[in-house]
C-alpha cells in the first residue's frame, strides 16, 4: 500500500475526493483482475473501506460522514480513474447506505450496530414478491437479476410487490435481509462492467421482520424518517430518485477522463497505417479530441450542477419541483450519453491497438456503452418524461 494512501487514511479531515483519488494507482494495478475475477477484488474493497470511503453519503445516525452529493461524485468518478468495476459498486453501495437513512431505527441498528463500514448490495426494482403476516412480518420470495457487489455485502435491500394473505397488494418497497439468508447465482458474464460482480440473487419463503421494508411510494414522497432529518442528516432529505439516478453516473465521468489521458498518451507519434499521417498531426484526430475533450468537460458541469441542486435543496429541507425532478433524471442520463460518445471518438481515431486488453481505452469504451444500457439511464425514456413536465402534463412514471 502506497504512503499517500496511509497518509490519507490517518487523516480523518481529508475530503472523500483527495482519499479517492490516492487509491488510483493501486486499483489500476487490479483493474484487469477485476475482469477476470467477474467482481471487484477483495483488496480494492478492502481499501475502499479502510479508507472511510463507504461512510461518504451514509448519515451520522449510522455512523457516517453524511457529506454531499457533489462529494459522492468527487469519490467515485476518482476511483473509476482506477478501476471502474470497482467505482460502479462502490457508487450503488452510496446509494444503498443513503437509503438506509430512510429505514427505521431499528433497522439502522440490525446493519450498523457494529459499525459504519458495512457493505449493502441491492436490487432496488420490485422484482420479488412478499406477503404481510398477521404478525406484520413478511415472506419474500423471488429472483432478482444485476445485484452489483453481492458477494462482498453483508445485507441486502431486495425490492418486491406486497400483498395480503388475500392477495390484494399493499405496497411496493425494499425488503431489508442479511446476504447470508439468500442464495447468489455465479452467473454475471458480461462485456460491459465485466467486474462488478453483478449475479442474480434468489430467496425463497424468507421471513423478515415488519421493521426491514421501506415503501417505494413513500420514499419518493418523501413520507419516511429520514425525509424528516434533521441538519446534521441533511442530505437525508434530498428527493429520492434524483439521488439515486446520480449515483449511476459519477463512474462515468471518471471513464472518460481516463479515455482522455490514454489516447492522448497513446496516439503521440503514432502512424496512420498505409497514409503518411501521423495521429497527433492529423487534422480530423485533432479535431476529434478537441469534440471530445469538451464534451467531458461539459458533461462533467451537467453532473455536477445536479449534485449541487439536489444538495441545494436538501439543505433546505426544501421540496423539489416536479420540472427539476425530470431535469435531473434527464440530466443523468445526457451524461452518460455524452460521455459514450466521446469516448467512441476517441476510439475511432486511437487505432488497432485500442482494443488491447493490456491498455484501458477498450474497457472504458465497453463500460460506458454499459453504463447507458441501465434502465434509469434510457435517454429517450428520460427526455419523454422531461418533455412531458415542461409541456405541463404528468410524469408517466413515479419514478422521477
Amino acid at each position: 500500500m502506497q504512503a499517500s494512501v496511509v497518509a490519507l487514511k490517518k487523516d480523518a479531515d481529508a475530503a472523500p475526493g483527495e482519499r479517492a483519488r490516492a487509491l488510483i494507482p493501486e486499483l489500476r494495478k487490479r483493474a484487469a483482475e477485476a475482469e477476470q475475477l467477474r467482481r471487484a477484488p477483495r483488496e480494492s474493497v478492502e481499501l475502499v473501506r479502510q479508507a472511510g470511503l463507504l461512510r461518504t453519503i451514509l448519515p451520522r445516525c449510522c455512523g457516517g460522514e453524511a457529506h454531499s452529493m457533489r462529494a459522492h461524485l468527487d469519490v467515485i468518478s476518482a476511483l473509476a480513474e482506477g478501476c471502474s468495476s470497482t467505482s460502479w459498486v462502490v457508487g450503488v453501495w452510496h446509494a444503498h447506505t443513503w437509503l438506509m437513512g430512510h429505514f427505521s431505527e431499528e433497522a439502522q441498528k440490525d446493519v450498523y450496530a457494529n459499525g459504519p463500514d458495512v457493505i449493502v448490495s441491492a436490487v432496488i426494482a420490485p422484482r420479488g414478491r412478499a406477503v404481510r403476516q398477521a404478525d406484520g412480518s413478511f415472506v419474500l420470495g423471488g429472483f432478482w437479476p444485476f445485484g452489483s457487489g453481492c458477494q462482498h455485502s453483508q445485507w441486502l435491500l431486495l425490492g418486491g410487490e406486497l400483498f395480503d394473505e388475500k392477495g390484494e397488494k399493499l405496497d411496493e418497497g425494499d425488503f431489508l435481509v442479511p446476504t447470508s439468508a439468500v442464495e447468489i447465482k455465479d452467473d454475471w458474464f458480461m462485456a460491459g462492467l465485466a467486474g462488478t460482480g453483478s449475479n442474480s440473487i434468489v430467496a425463497k419463503d424468507l421471513k423478515i421482520p415488519a421493521h426491514r421494508f421501506l415503501s417505494l411510494p413513500g420514499l419518493i414522497d418523501g413520507k419516511t424518517p429520514g425525509a424528516k432529518a434533521g441538519d446534521e442528516d441533511w442530505l437525508s432529505r434530498a428527493q429520492a430518485v434524483p439521488v439515486l439516478a446520480l449515483c449511476l453516473v459519477g463512474g462515468s465521468l471518471g471513464l472518460a477522463r481516463d479515455a482522455l489521458a490514454e489516447f492522448k498518451r497513446a496516439v503521440v507519434g503514432k502512424k496512420v497505417q498505409y497514409t503518411a499521417h501521423v495521429i497527433d498531426e492529423w487534422i480530423p484526430a485533432q479535431i476529434a479530441l478537441g469534440h471530445a475533450a469538451a464534451m467531458i468537460g461539459a458533461a462533467e458541469l451537467v453532473a455536477y450542477k445536479a449534485a449541487d441542486d439536489i444538495d441545494d435543496f436538501a439543505r433546505r429541507g426544501a421540496a423539489m419541483p416536479m420540472e427539476m425532478r425530470a431535469r435531473i433524471r434527464m440530466d443523468c442520463c445526457y451524461v452518460v450519453r455524452t460521455l459514450m460518445e466521446a469516448v467512441d471518438k476517441l476510439f475511432a481515431f486511437a487505432g488497432a491497438s485500442a482494443l488491447s486488453l493490456r491498455g484501458s481505452l477498450q474497457r472504458d469504451f465497453r463500460d460506458l456503452h454499459a453504463t447507458n444500457l441501465h434502465g434509469l439511464m434510457q435517454m429517450e425514456a428520460s427526455a419523454e418524461i422531461y418533455g412531458r413536465v415542461l409541456l405541463g402534463k404528468e410524469p408517466n412514471t413515479p419514478i422521477i
